[in-house]
């Protein structure tokens, strides 16, 4: 049935659209809606905020944004000011947000970034960022980790 309907349509047209998407420009927006939403974490006290390139070993996404909350409040506080920055600075909301009415693990769909926010002991749990080990961390200044330096 496919090679009735490749007649009609350019065969390299799925290649085209793949490499249209994966161009540096998208991914320096990617990071920079990335930074965005770190950056408002930070301003809420978020802690241990890490930014993990994921793209390159996933589908998923192109990055993921995991910190800690420390109480189910500042945890929704955090996931209000992202979502607060993100809608003021990229005039986007996130396609999904899971998790807020608990408030031990937000979880904020942007499409080409996830965001994490997580309890300590959710974050210790699960230790995503050991599932994600191939993934390149980048660098974010300001953060508490103590091995951030300015890009």
């Amino acid at each position: 049935m496919t090679d009735y309907f490749q007649g009609n349509y350019p065969s390299h047209s799925v290649s085209l659209t793949k490499t249209a998407i994966n161009t540096p420009i998208a991914e320096d927006v990617s990071e920079k809606l990335a930074r965005t939403i770190a950056a408002a974490a930070s301003d809420r006290k978020a802690g241990e905020i890490l930014l993990l390139k994921v793209g390159d070993v996933s589908y998923l996404s192109d990055y993921f944004v995991m910190m800690t909350g420390y109480s189910r409040v500042q945890v929704r506080a955090i996931a209000d000011a992202i979502e607060g920055k993100v809608v003021n600075e990229w005039h986007r909301r996130p396609l999904r947000t899971e998790g807020k009415t608990e408030g031990s693990w937000v979880l904020q769909d942007y499409g080409d970034v996830i965001v994490h926010i997580m309890m300590p002991r959710e974050r210790e749990f699960y230790n995503l960022e050991a599932f994600w080990i191939n993934a390149e961390r980048i660098l974010l200044p300001n953060s508490d980790d103590g091995r951030s330096n300015p890009k």
